[in-house]
């Protein structure tokens, strides 16, 4: 949510400065600005709109010449999305800019604060207010930039990561981070600085990660100084190697990275339980529960926070958990579980899940858990990620960059790791035989190859989305396992084209949604074999008595619900715990196309962010 890209050193820094917002698009915004310094002056343009909309208005307003500059896209928070409230903003003196992402809670009283002592504000930002902040104590106290941003941070409450440099001082910019990510790239006598590694990837693959309460002055040609916001104190910088390459980021060929990911989903299963799932052996080794081994295995329950996608896979993580360990979970939504003063016991687990590592509400389940002295688990895909950080222990997905905001291989990445903790509890708890285990092994190392199978039926979810992509609801029913699978089906759906859609326990569909149920109604049911599939095939004919529109999601060779569904999706036959990562295929191709044929922006859904770092 939102996005910070900065460049100080001897190249010309526009095109890196616009590549990198290029770059972070992903991450969901409403408006886009640069702001370059020459030396002499200090050009800024900003614009409601795309990154090419920046770059149009900017080429055509002001020259690109400097090696200095910084870049933003926003995510509205504070006023409406407009070109006044886009970012950079500049203070009242016109000699600090600054690009922020997260949220100044206190910036009402600042912002009166700062109107008594002769301030006066364009925009309804509280970031303009934070600029303004650091000039007045730069001033009163007479005091180094990075001295007056430390200053001015210390005063204020919320999130931010913020990225500020002083015309007067054209050769630093001052950097910090609280709650919200931002990465420094190390080069030959340059800098780059940004909310992930993404922009600077072919320039180095040193980088340094801001922890929560640090700040960092950029010096050009100088050694980079890290210090604690709260008290100064200096912190020795640890360089991390990049394990990202320029192709993972680009599409490939496909026409959108939504699709390029839905593709990618058998290498990035199997990357995911590659090293970890020995099957000759009959060995699940995943270091971060085999070094805490006891503590699940002792475990009270096992309480899972996640927001969107992650709370879906979190929900079929219960199923499997609680089928394979026998023990009880409880499934949170991360933005709800820190409000209701929950009962955490020292004796649980809480397992946070996050695509990004950085999604603000789990953190603060995340925290609200280890103050309470549960022991907290971490899975999330990008490395060095606040999550990866903040948890006790954890375990990376290694599903690659995931670029599209609609999440597809992070939901199947997330299923393959906690049903590796699952078995791999079962086994220690005695609660599955060796042959079970190992069939179950054997199994799953089949999933990659079984899902590459079931993307073949892409041009068949052409088909149905073409019958439907008019509809201005849909209803999506599943039961079990395949229940979660139904609302990440309506989640897709509701995301990338903007058709109301609601996911239900097929049981539940009597129990209210039954009303809805006209012949304008698609309703998508996913009817595998396993499981309780008589009592699907009876949801399947009350529809049919009623003339919903039946899409259903079956075993390859069903002949039941064939007979009595306007259209059948077919996907291969595993064991029933596994069926969610092969059902939510054709969901995912269903919605994407869906989306295109609505000419919607399939990447960069309407008023949505990959990365939501604010509450």
């Amino acid at each position: 949510m939102c996005g910070i890209v900065g460049y100080i050193g001897y190249r010309d820094a526009y095109p890196i400065v616009l590549q990198g917002l290029q770059r972070l698009e992903y991450r969901g915004y409403d408006s886009a600005g640069i702001a370059l310094y020459d030396g002499k002056n200090l050009k800024v343009s900003k614009t409601k709109g795309k990154v090419e909309d920046l770059k149009n208005r900017l080429e055509s307003e002001i020259s690109t010449n400097g090696s200095i500059g910084i870049g933003h896209t926003r995510w509205a928070t504070h006023g409406v999305p407009n070109d006044i409230n886009s970012h950079p903003h500049i203070s009242n003196s016109g000699n600090l800019v600054i690009i922020h992402n997260g949220i100044i809670e206190n910036y009402d009283p600042l912002r009166k604060e700062l109107i008594n002592r002769g301030y006066t504000f364009t925009s309804d930002t509280d970031t303009e207010v934070l600029v303004n902040l650091i000039e007045d104590v730069k001033i009163k106290e007479g005091v180094k930039l990075g001295k007056a941003v430390q200053i001015a941070l210390n005063q204020t409450i919320g999130a931010y990561a913020v990225a500020v440099f002083d015309k007067t001082k054209p050769n630093e910019i001052v950097v910090a981070r609280l709650g919200s990510p931002l990465a420094i790239g190390v080069g030959e006598n340059e800098f780059f600085i940004a909310s992930d590694a993404t922009p600077f990837i072919e320039y180095t693959n040193n980088a340094i990660y801001l922890e929560d309460g640090e700040m960092a002055v950029v010096r050009n040609h100088k050694k980079l100084k890290i210090r604690k916001i709260k008290d100064d104190s200096l912190v020795d910088p640890y360089i991390q190697e990049l394990q990202l390459n320029l192709e993972q980021i680009e599409k490939g060929g496909y026409d959108h990275f939504m699709l390029k990911e839905i593709y990618e989903q058998p290498d990035a299963i199997t990357d995911t339980f590659r090293g970890r799932m020995l099957v000759d052996q009959a060995i699940i080794k995943m270091a971060g529960i085999d070094d805490n081994l006891d503590k699940f295995l002792n475990a009270r329950r096992i309480i899972v926070v996640a927001c969107g996608t992650s709370w879906h896979a979190g929900l079929v993580a219960e199923y499997i958990f609680e089928e394979f360990a026998r023990i009880p979970v409880e499934v949170e939504y991360a933005s709800e579980f820190r409000y209701r003063n929950p009962i955490v016991y020292k004796d649980d687990v809480v397992i946070a899940i996050s695509q990004s590592g950085e999604t603000a509400d789990t953190m603060a389940a995340i925290k609200l858990a280890k103050e309470q002295g549960a022991f907290v688990f971490g899975v999330c895909n990008v490395v060095g990620s606040s999550i990866s950080r903040e948890t006790h222990a954890g375990a990376y997905t290694h599903a690659g960059p995931e670029i599209g905001v609609a999440s597809t291989k992070a939901f199947t990445t997330q299923i393959t790791i906690l049903t590796l903790i699952a078995l791999k509890l079962a086994k220690h708890k005695g609660k599955l035989s060796n042959s079970e285990f190992r069939a179950y092994l054997q199994e799953l190392e089949r999933i990659p190859g079984k899902v590459a199978k079931a993307l073949k039926c892409n041009d068949q979810a052409e088909h149905v989305a073409a019958q439907y992509k008019d509809a201005s609801n849909a209803l999506y029913l599943g039961r079990g396992y395949n229940f979660p699978v139904a609302l990440e089906g309506a989640l897709k759906l509701k995301e990338i084209s903007y058709i109301h859609a609601e996911g239900y326990p097929a049981a539940e569909m009597k129990h209210g949604p039954i009303a809805l149920i006209d012949e304008q109604m698609p309703v998508v049911v996913i009817a595998t074999k396993k499981g309780h599939y008589e009592k699907v095939v009876s949801n399947v004919e009350e529809i049919k008595a009623r003339s919903g529109k039946i899409i259903g999601i079956v075993t390859e060779g069903d002949e039941e619900v064939r007979k009595l569904a306007d259209h059948v999706i077919e996907i291969p036959e595993t064991l029933e715990p596994f069926t969610p990562l092969l059902a939510t295929i054709p969901l995912q191709l269903l919605s994407y196309h869906i989306a295109v044929m609505l000419d919607k922006n399939v990447d960069q859904p309407r008023n949505l962010a990959k990365s939501v770092t604010v509450e």
